[in-house]
C-alpha cells in the first residue's frame, strides 16, 4: 500500500503563492510518475501537472502553465507544486497522484490540500 501525504495548502490573496508538497511512502518512488490534480467544488477533479520518474519531462494543463512548476526531490520521496500568481478561480481541493507514467492511470492518491484564493 502506498501513502501520499500532501501538505501546504492554505488561505492566500490573489496574486501570491503557495508550495504544496506531496510526501509518499512507496519505496520505489522514483520508479513513478507523480501528478497534480484539483477538484473544486461541484465540479470533476482536473489534471495539473505531472512530472516523469526522472524530473527530466514536466506537463501542465493551459490554465497553469508560466504560473505554477512541477518538480521533485527522489531523496526525499517528495513531489512539489509552485503556484505563482494565484487566481481566485484557482481555488480548490489539491490531490497528489503516483502512476506508472504521466498520462495515468494514477492508482494511489493522498487526501488532498484545500488552497483557497481570497482577498
Amino acid at each position: 500500500q502506498v501513502q501520499l501525504v500532501e501538505s501546504g495548502g492554505g488561505l492566500v490573496q490573489p496574486g501570491g503563492s503557495l508550495r504544496l508538497s506531496c510526501a509518499a511512502s512507496r519505496r520505489t518512488f522514483s520508479s513513478y510518475a507523480m501528478g497534480w490534480f484539483r477538484q473544486a467544488p461541484g465540479k470533476e477533479r482536473d489534471f495539473i501537472a505531472a512530472i516523469n520518474w526522472s524530473g527530466g519531462s514536466t506537463y501542465y494543463a493551459d490554465s497553469v502553465k508560466g504560473r505554477f512548476t512541477i518538480s521533485r526531490d527522489n531523496a526525499k520521496n517528495t513531489v512539489y507544486l509552485q503556484m505563482n500568481s494565484l487566481k481566485p478561480e484557482d481555488t480548490a481541493v489539491y490531490y497528489c497522484g503516483t502512476g506508472r507514467a504521466t498520462i495515468g492511470p494514477y492508482d494511489y492518491w493522498g487526501q488532498g490540500t484545500q488552497v483557497t484564493v481570497s482577498s
